[in-house]
């Protein structure tokens, strides 16, 4: 058999939809709107050929620039070699959803502005910048020691 370089090689696996997740397309997929500036995650329905990105796209997060009647456009970032290429692409709705990346950044702002809010009333500088996890302080660890008495080895024939 012929080696194929398709647009859709070696995608077995990776366009298959879940586990009872075949069928129709949910109406909560269609109903969504897009405006500029969302971040977006293309994933591959692969039962839509339709607007389907090409599979090095599957997985990616890009930000929305356009948005059409059936489609947005996305700048996705491609690597190749060591450059950073900014890539613009259409792509249908059924192959994006809103991504969940921004939501613990949003959160740290919301939680770092009611800590500096409650600073500035009891007239304290406080730093909200990211600390990296410290080991644990020196302890010692206190526990009776058991000593296991082992039987010797027997054979029993």
């Amino acid at each position: 058999m012929p080696h194929s370089y398709g647009y859709r090689a070696r995608t077995r696996s990776k366009f298959s939809k879940a586990f009872r997740r075949h069928g129709s397309v949910r109406i909560s997929n269609v109903l969504t709107s897009y405006r500029i500036g969302d971040y977006v995650d293309i994933v591959v329905d692969g039962a839509i050929h339709k607007g389907m990105p090409h599979n090095l796209y599957h997985g990616k997060t890009g930000r929305v620039f356009n948005v059409n009647q059936r489609s947005v456009g996305i700048i996705v970032n491609k690597q190749h070699r060591q450059r950073i290429i900014p890539k613009r692409i259409h792509v249908r709705t059924d192959h994006v959803r809103i991504s969940t990346s921004r939501e613990g950044f949003l959160k740290r702002v919301r939680a770092n502005d009611k800590l500096k809010t409650e600073a500035n009333k009891s007239n304290k500088r406080i730093s909200t910048k990211r600390q990296p996890v410290a080991p644990r302080e020196a302890h010692t660890v206190k526990g009776d020691v058991r000593f296991q008495h082992p039987q010797a080895f027997r054979e029993f024939w």
